[in-house]
């Protein structure tokens, strides 16, 4: 059953990277923002301080891994649910408004929760098949179990990087440092034993670039919508 909520204006909001704390700031410039560093650990860590900082809400923002192998880079999902661990999450359907669930250029469904790196274009098609879910992503299971178990609502506004079809480069599962930052040394160490993984590499963040415009573009339309900033600016 969906409790109602009256629309929040103190969001805590969880994403992966620095990069991604960065820009949302500049959207939410009053909200509490926590980058879980893309690890298991630091998104439950994270997660949890938010819910315990006084916030209202929880949302989860950044990008997503494709499993739907007919969506591109730069395609902006708002779920309805959120899976982890055999559990569907239903998120708060204000928020979804707010965060333009409703609109036609975002897709709904059920996003899928990993708590590891998903490399593989073959384990990509593995959990689309057995879970139906359209993306994955590792920071937006841990925030909607939080946001559940200390009665807050929560919601979920993702872009696709890295397509269904792209496999990563394995330099992609260990670049990241602890704080959401890049680990330059891993970088170099890892192109320099394997430097077949560059054109990879380049690919990636040609779709991170797709995936950062458009989520850049969708924000900036949405603050034009009343609710949407009064979610953001309190």
């Amino acid at each position: 059953m969906t409790t109602a909520h009256s629309a929040p204006t103190k969001p805590g909001i969880l994403v992966g990277l620095k990069a991604e704390a960065k820009f949302i700031r500049q959207i939410f410039p009053h909200a509490a923002i926590a980058a879980s560093g893309a690890t298991r650990v630091g998104a439950q860590r994270e997660a949890a301080r938010l819910a315990a900082c006084g916030a209202d809400c929880l949302l989860s923002f950044g990008l997503a891994a494709g499993l739907d192998p007919a969506l591109p880079a730069g395609t902006l999902i708002v779920p309805e649910t959120v899976q982890a661990w055999g559990t569907n999450y239903r998120c708060d359907p204000t928020l979804r408004h707010i965060l333009g669930g409703t609109q036609p250029a975002t897709l709904g469904g059920t996003l899928l929760h990993s708590d590891h790196v998903v490399l593989t274009a073959e384990e990509k098609a593995r959990l689309f098949t057995q879970s139906g879910c359209a993306a994955l992503d590792m920071e937006s299971g841990f925030l909607a179990r939080t946001a559940e178990e200390a009665g807050l609502p929560f919601a979920v506004l993702r872009v696709v990087c890295d397509p269904a079809t792209r496999t990563l480069p394995p330099v992609a599962a260990a670049v990241l440092s602890p704080d959401g930052g890049l680990n330059i040394g891993a970088l170099a160490g890892s192109l320099l034993r394997k430097p077949t993984q560059i054109p990879a590499l380049i690919a990636l963040g040609r779709d991170a670039g797709k995936a950062r415009t458009a989520m850049q573009t969708f924000l900036t339309q949405q603050r034009t919508l009343r609710a949407f900033v009064r979610l953001a600016e309190g």
